[in-house]
Order: C-alpha cells, then structure tokens, then sequence
C-alpha cells in the first residue's frame, strides 16, 4: 500500500514540475489563422508541448526550431499536422508554423531560415513584450496550467 501512495505521489508532483516547466506556450498570428483551416485544436498543441517536455521531439532544426508532428482526431499523427516551434526546450514554446502531411512534405530551406530568425525574435522578447504582443493579438496565449 505505502509503495502504492508513493508511486501515485511521485506521478502527480512530476505532473506539476512539467507543468511549471511548460512556463508560457504561444500561437503566432500566421499560425493561429493556418489553424482554423486545420482541424488542430488547442488541447492537441497543449499535450504536444507536454509530449516535448519529456523528449519526444520529431527533428530539431537548429537555431531553436524544432519540428512536431501532431495527430487530428480521426487521422493520428502519421496523416495529422507537422507543425514548427521556435522554443528554449525550456520555459518558452511558440508554434509558428504548420502544415498538412498531404499538402506538402517538408519545409524548405529558405523557410527554415525565416523561422531561425522569427525564433531568434521570439526568444529574446522580455516578458513585458510578450504581453504587449498578446494585447496587439500578434500572439495568443495558451496552455494556462492545463
């Protein structure tokens, strides 16, 4: 019984550290409006970013970008959405891009590039100017302690 308590004790407190880690979790603009073609919804990037935290990243691209796949309810992950993050792998999480497996393959690498330098950008912001960058809705905020 005692190992019992202990196992489900250990479990929640791992669940909490996570969720302190997965501090501050955005949407660019251009990504939230690709989003409302898809069929992508907030939970699904919120247990990405919970998939993540614990390793389970698709490629990492350098420059803070990394590539996650993301399952559509009905279709899984094989045939779901690929989707860019620029993140610290820390506390800061911004998806900035995505796309559909059957529209296109993969990101070029003149698009990788562009991400490289918007990731640069975002991961040097304060605070302050995240918050400011929410109010101009240039990003939205999500995730607020699943």
């Amino acid at each position: 019984m005692l190992k019992k308590t202990f196992y489900s004790t250990c479990k929640v407190m791992h669940q909490v550290l996570c969720l302190s880690t997965m501090n501050r979790v955005f949407k660019t603009r251009f990504f939230s409006r690709w989003m409302r073609k898809s069929e992508l919804t907030d939970k699904a990037l919120c247990d990405a970013v919970m998939e993540m935290i614990h390793g389970l990243i698709d490629a990492d691209l350098g420059g803070g970008i990394i590539k996650k796949r993301i399952g559509i309810a009905g279709k899984g992950k094989r045939s779901g959405a690929r989707t860019a993050l620029a993140t610290n792998k820390n506390d800061r999480w911004f998806f900035v891009f995505g796309f559909q497996k059957n529209t296109r393959s993969n990101i070029n690498s003149e698009e990788k590039e562009a991400l490289r330098l918007m990731a640069e950008d975002l991961l040097s912001m304060s605070a302050t100017e995240l918050d400011l960058a929410c109010q101009q809705n240039e990003l939205q905020e999500i995730c607020h302690e699943n």
